[in-house]
């Protein structure tokens, strides 16, 4: 069964679940297709009646990515098309705080995983990524990306530590201690849209590019991919890692497709799924419901479901 939520005239970009409540999830989305007009952030609750909206609140510019606090249930960050960062509480109407230092979009927001550690890292159009203590004071700069910013994610395992995935086809491993790049990967020959870590092994990371490919990457050796996953028609948008199975993954498209992968397989394709009419942007798994996925696109719906292949896959 698939839940939809309808969201007229607001375009998704990014969806993530809260890593407290298992039925409640974000939504960054746009008017005009994040072209021109306002961003509008949505938590949603997943109820047995259907999904119903929480909280809403309107930004003067487009919404590109959001990311829960993973120490306050009712928090999070929202990244935007005027180079902003909103710290937004869903007990109060207007953001708690705003930081405005990228020069261009904000593309991505990740808050950290790893314990002992409280930080948000944001990636921009402006080349640059940023790492924000959680009242957004920014602590740091990294530079050396030779195109747009367009995906950062922490490491679930190592303390900070994060990735990038930028327009210069490279992905880039970065220390927060020593402001440094600790590897550059020549990854593909285009953009690349997305990356993602394994939450089972913390040498393997995922990349998702306008060549239509998702490869996976083993750190400790680079000069190629552990896999390289073909299907997709268009540009990847988006990839997840399973978090209950090292070697399947989710990809979303331009196709307008999500396609489920298991990359120890000869055959790595498990399922194609095909229930968007435009653009799919968003995706993640449930961290708390066993093999259940939340996705969002340009046709203004939010879809959570359980791909039929799954279950079989196991834990």
């Amino acid at each position: 069964m698939v839940k939809v939520y309808r969201s007229p005239a607001r375009h998704g970009y990014s969806v993530k679940v809260s890593p407290f409540i298992p039925n409640r999830l974000a939504c960054a989305a746009s008017q005009y297709y994040g072209i021109a007009g306002c961003g509008t952030l949505l938590v949603l609750e997943d109820n047995p009646t259907g999904v119903s909206l929480v909280q809403s609140w309107e930004w003067s510019d487009g919404l590109f990515d959001v990311s829960w606090s993973e120490s306050n249930e009712h928090v999070l960050v929202a990244g935007g098309g005027d180079g902003s960062l909103q710290l937004w509480d869903s007990t109060n109407h207007s953001p708690l705080r705003v930081a405005k230092e990228h020069t261009q979009e904000v593309y991505a927001v990740d808050w950290s995983q790893t314990r002992g550690e409280n930080l948000i890292v944001s990636a921009s159009w402006d080349q640059t990524a940023k790492v924000w203590d959680p009242g957004l004071q920014c602590l740091s700069t990294f530079r050396g990306h030779e195109g747009v910013i367009y995906s950062s994610i922490w490491s679930p395992h190592i303390p900070g530590c994060f990735a990038t995935a930028s327009g210069d086809g490279t992905l880039r491993v970065w220390d927060v201690k020593s402001g440094l790049c600790r590897l550059a990967v020549p990854a593909h020959k285009t953009e690349i849209l997305s990356c993602d870590w394994c939450k089972y092994d913390q040498n393997l990371l995922a990349t998702g590019s306008v060549d239509c490919s998702v490869r996976v990457w083993d750190l400790r050796n680079v000069r190629e991919p552990v896999s390289q996953l073909q299907g997709h028609s268009y540009a990847i948008r988006r990839l997840k890692f399973s978090p209950f199975h090292k070697t399947v993954l989710a990809s979303c498209s331009y196709d307008f497709t999500v396609r489920f992968w298991d990359f120890s397989l000869p055959q790595p394709l498990l399922e194609t799924v095909e229930h968007h009419s435009e653009f799919v942007c968003g995706l993640d798994f449930n961290l708390h419901i066993l093999n259940q996925v939340v996705d969002c696109a340009w046709d203004e719906t939010v879809k959570i479901y359980t791909p039929a292949c799954l279950p079989a896959v196991g834990v």
